[in-house]
């Protein structure tokens, strides 16, 4: 029997503000704001690469 004195029409409604968004891991915005990507492949990585394009090529003597 409670809130007898009002009338149906006129129940009693609690607002509640929504509560600011709280974000799931709070470095990833300081991640973002520096646009933080992929690096720049080493130079060891590169020279590897050259090594193994020349060892694929067959090489022929000159005909002189």
């Amino acid at each position: 029997m409670a809130n007898k004195a009002l009338a149906t029409r006129q129940r009693m409604m609690l607002r509640v503000e929504p509560a600011p968004l709280k974000p799931r891991n709070p470095f990833a915005g300081f991640a973002k704001q520096r646009a933080a990507g992929s690096h720049a492949k080493p130079v060891a990585s590169e020279r590897q690469a050259a090594k193994r394009a020349l060892k694929k090529l067959k090489l022929t003597p000159d005909e002189e």
